[in-house]
C-alpha cells in the first residue's frame, strides 16, 4: 500500500471573515482500489472543511482566529488499510484586524465631591491592544483620575479602568447640575474611541434647607425679644391676706396655755408607687388572673434550603482537590438545588431567565464576581461580590423589580476558572477559561441584551 499527497499551495493567507482554498492532491500508487477519509486536525480544524480536491479555510472574525501563521494538517485514512495514515501539513496565515468596544459602568454617576464610574474596554480583535486613556468635558469643569492610564489587552480579553471625577467648584447651596464628559481610548495610528457619560453634581445643602434655617433663626430671635419685653411679674399676697385675718406668722410661744387648741398639720395623701411593668410576657401567654391560659401554637419549621457553600463543603469532605458548586435563581421558579463541577444550573429552551447566582469554591482561595442585567447593566458598579473558600458568594438580584441577568464576570483568587453560558436564542456559547487568578466575562454580548438561561462552571 502506497499513497502520494501534495498541498498546492502549502502556505496561504486569509482575512478573518473571508475564505481561502488549498488544492489537495491524493494519488493511489498501489495496485488495490481504495477509499479515503479526510479529517482536518490542529487548532484550525474548527473552521476548516475538506471538499473533493480542495481544502477550504474560513476563519471567523473573532479573537479565536489568532493573527499570524497557524499550522494546519489533514489526516487521510485509507479504508482498506486504516493503519497507513498520511497527514500532510501546511501553514495558513491569518491577517490581523482590530475591533475595540468601550462602555461606561454606570453611564451616569452622582455625587457632591466626586463620582466613580468604571470604563470597560473589550478587545474583540485578534491582536494585542495598546491604548492610552484620557478625559475631557466642555468648560474644563471636571478633573479626571484614571487607574490605569495605559492598558494592554490580549485578544478576546477586557479590562476595567477605575475613574474618579472631581468637580473643580463645589455647589454649597442649590439644586443639582448635570455635566457631560467624554472618556477617550487612544491607539497609535487610529481614531480615538470616545464614550460619553454624565456626572450629576449635587449641592452640599439643598436650597430649601438654607431657607428653613434662616426662618428658624429669625423666629428664635423674635421669640427671645418678645419674652424679654413682656416678661410677667410674679408677686405673692399671702402675707397680706394673713394679716387681714389676724393670724400671726410667728412661731407659737412656749408658754401657750393648755386650753389653746393644738395645731395639727393636715395629713397629705400617701404617694402611690407603681411597680414597674414586666418587660416580658408570661410564659403561658395568659393573664395574671386565676384562669388557666391556653398553650401557644407553633408553626412548623420549614426545612433549610441547601446553598452552594453547603454543597461544596460536603463535596470537599468526600473528594480532595479543587471544586466549585453553584445554583441559579430562575424567574418564576426561585432557587434551584446546587450542582457542582460542570453540571447545568438553570434551564434551556423554557424561556426562564436567570436572575441571580450563588457560587462557592473549595481550594481556590475564594471566588469573586459581578452580574450584568438586561436592564440597568452593572447595577452594583465596582462593588464586586467576594467570598473565601467554602463561603457563599451571590451576584445578581432576586427582587421582582430587577431585570434578568445577561452576563457575569468571575474569577478565582488562585488558579483558573472555566465557564460556559447558555443565552436565549443563541444556545451554549462555548467553554472559556481564565489565566491563573485572572477574570473572564460570560454571557450575551452587551449590545444585544439577551437573557442568561443556564451556566456551567469548572475549576
Amino acid at each position: 500500500m502506497s499513497l502520494w499527497t501534495s498541498l498546492e499551495p502549502a502556505s496561504v493567507t486569509v482575512d478573518p471573515g473571508s475564505r481561502a482554498t488549498v488544492r489537495l492532491r491524493v494519488r493511489n500508487t498501489g495496485d488495490v482500489v481504495d477509499e479515503y477519509r479526510f479529517e482536518p486536525v490542529g487548532p484550525t480544524a474548527p473552521w476548516t472543511t475538506v471538499e473533493p480536491q480542495t481544502l477550504r479555510f474560513a476563519p471567523p472574525r473573532t479573537p479565536d482566529a489568532t493573527a499570524g501563521p497557524n499550522p494546519y494538517a489533514v489526516r487521510i485514512t485509507p479504508t482498506e488499510h486504516p493503519e497507513a495514515v498520511t497527514v500532510p501539513e501546511g501553514n495558513v496565515t491569518i491577517t490581523p484586524f482590530t475591533e475595540v468596544r468601550a462602555e461606561l459602568v454606570p453611564p451616569t454617576v452622582k455625587g457632591r465631591f466626586r463620582g466613580r464610574p468604571r470604563l470597560a474596554i473589550d478587545n474583540l480583535g485578534n491582536t494585542k491592544l495598546t491604548a492610552s486613556l484620557s478625559g475631557s468635558d466642555h468648560g474644563d469643569r471636571l478633573a479626571y483620575e484614571l487607574q490605569p492610564a495605559n492598558v494592554q489587552i490580549e485578544p478576546g480579553r477586557a479590562v476595567f479602568v477605575n475613574t474618579t471625577l472631581r468637580p473643580r467648584q463645589i455647589i454649597w447651596f442649590g439644586s443639582k447640575e448635570e455635566q457631560r464628559y467624554n472618556l477617550a481610548v487612544r491607539r497609535s495610528g487610529a481614531q480615538a474611541l470616545e464614550v460619553e457619560g454624565t456626572f450629576v453634581q449635587r449641592g452640599f445643602l439643598p436650597r430649601w434647607l438654607a431657607t428653613a434655617l434662616s426662618l428658624t433663626v429669625a423666629l428664635a430671635i423674635a421669640f427671645v425679644m418678645i419674652w424679654l419685653a413682656y416678661k410677667p411679674q410674679v408677686n405673692t399676697s399671702a402675707n397680706e391676706k394673713l394679716a387681714e385675718a389676724g393670724v400671726s406668722t410667728l412661731a407659737p410661744s412656749p408658754s401657750a396655755t393648755p386650753s389653746a387648741p393644738a395645731l395639727v398639720p393636715t395629713p397629705t395623701a400617701p404617694a402611690v408607687v407603681e411597680a414597674p411593668a414586666s418587660s416580658q410576657a408570661p410564659a403561658d401567654g395568659g393573664s395574671g388572673g386565676g384562669g388557666g391560659g391556653g398553650t401557644e401554637s407553633k408553626a412548623p419549621v420549614k426545612p433549610k434550603q441547601e446553598t452552594a457553600a453547603d454543597a461544596v463543603n460536603k463535596l470537599a469532605a468526600r473528594s480532595d482537590g479543587r471544586h466549585i458548586c453553584y445554583r441559579a435563581y430562575v424567574a418564576d421558579k426561585g432557587w434551584q438545588d446546587p450542582v457542582c463541577d460542570g453540571a447545568i444550573a438553570g434551564t434551556t429552551g423554557k424561556d426562564l431567565p436567570i436572575k441571580a447566582l450563588n457560587i462557592a469554591t473549595a481550594r481556590t482561595g475564594g471566588v469573586t464576581g459581578n452580574a450584568a442585567h438586561v436592564v440597568g447593566g452593572w447595577l452594583t458598579g465596582d462593588k464586586w461580590s467576594k467570598a473565601g473558600d467554602g463561603v457563599n458568594m451571590y451576584m445578581g438580584s432576586s427582587k421582582p423589580a430587577v431585570a434578568a441577568m445577561e452576563g457575569y464576570t468571575i474569577k478565582t483568587i488562585e488558579g483558573s476558572v472555566c465557564q460556559n453560558p447558555h443565552i436565549k436564542d443563541r444556545g451554549w456559547l462555548g467553554n472559556g477559561c481564565t489565566k491563573d487568578g485572572d477574570w473572564i466575562y460570560g454571557g450575551s454580548p452587551m449590545e444585544q441584551k439577551l437573557q442568561l438561561e443556564a451556566v456551567r462552571f469548572t475549576v
